[in-house]
C-alpha cells in the first residue's frame, strides 16, 4: 500500500522534465547596452514632471495660465482669430452676425451720443423747448426699435440660407447687442468693411 515508487518511474518522469526547454535566460548573458546611471534614468523623469510642490506654487502657475490665455483672449479679440475668442463670440453663426452687423449702418449705434446729446438738451429750461426734446428721445426709441426688427428679420434669414444645421440659439440678441455698440468700440474687431458683403 506505502510503496515507493519505482527507479524506472522516477526516470521516465526525470527525461520528460529534461526535455522541456529552460524557461529562464541566463543573467550572465548581454542585452545590448549598459545599464543607465540612477542620475540618467532619472533626469528625463524629473523634466517631464510639473507636478507643483506646494499650494502657493499651484496657485502662481494657474494665475499665470490664467494670464497667458486672457492675453490670447485679447489679440483674438483684436484680430478677429476664431482660435482663441472666449466661447460667446466663437462659431460660424456668431461670426455671420458680426459681419452682418458691421457691414450696416444701424440707428442704434447712435444711440449712446445721441443720449449725451438729449441729456444736455434736457437741461436748458426753457418753455416748450422740453417738450421737443421728449419728442426727439421718443423718436430715437422708435427708430432703434424699428431697425432691430428689420435687422433681426434679415439676420434670421440669412443664417437659416446660410447655416440650416448650426445652433443659432442667441445669435440674433447677440447681434442686437452689437448694434448698441459705435462700431470702433467693439469686440471682436470688425472684419468687414461697411457696404461690404457679408
Amino acid at each position: 500500500m506505502f510503496r515507493s515508487r519505482s527507479k524506472e518511474g522516477q526516470a521516465a518522469t526525470h527525461q520528460v522534465s529534461a526535455a522541456e526547454p529552460k524557461e529562464t535566460r541566463d543573467p550572465e548573458a548581454p542585452k545590448g547596452r549598459p545599464t543607465p546611471k540612477r542620475s540618467e534614468a532619472q533626469g528625463p523623469r524629473r523634466t517631464l514632471s510639473t507636478t507643483p510642490t506646494s499650494r502657493k506654487d499651484a496657485a502662481r502657475r494657474q494665475k499665470e495660465a490664467r494670464r497667458a490665455d486672457m492675453a490670447r483672449q485679447r489679440e483674438a479679440l483684436a484680430s478677429g482669430d476664431e482660435r482663441y475668442l472666449p466661447a460667446r463670440d466663437k462659431g460660424p453663426v456668431r461670426r455671420l452676425a458680426r459681419d452682418f452687423v458691421d457691414a450696416k449702418w444701424s440707428v442704434a449705434e447712435f444711440f449712446l451720443p445721441m443720449a449725451i446729446i438729449i441729456l444736455v438738451l434736457s437741461m436748458i429750461n426753457a418753455g416748450a423747448f422740453q417738450s421737443y426734446v421728449m419728442l426727439l428721445w421718443l423718436l430715437l426709441i422708435v427708430l432703434i426699435v424699428i431697425d432691430s426688427v428689420v435687422l433681426s428679420v434679415r439676420l434670421k434669414k440669412k443664417i437659416r440660407e446660410r447655416y440650416p444645421d448650426e445652433p443659432k440659439r442667441g445669435a440674433v440678441a447677440y447681434a442686437l447687442m452689437r448694434t448698441l455698440q459705435m462700431r470702433r468700440m467693439r469686440l471682436p474687431k470688425p472684419q468687414v468693411a461697411r457696404g461690404e458683403k457679408p
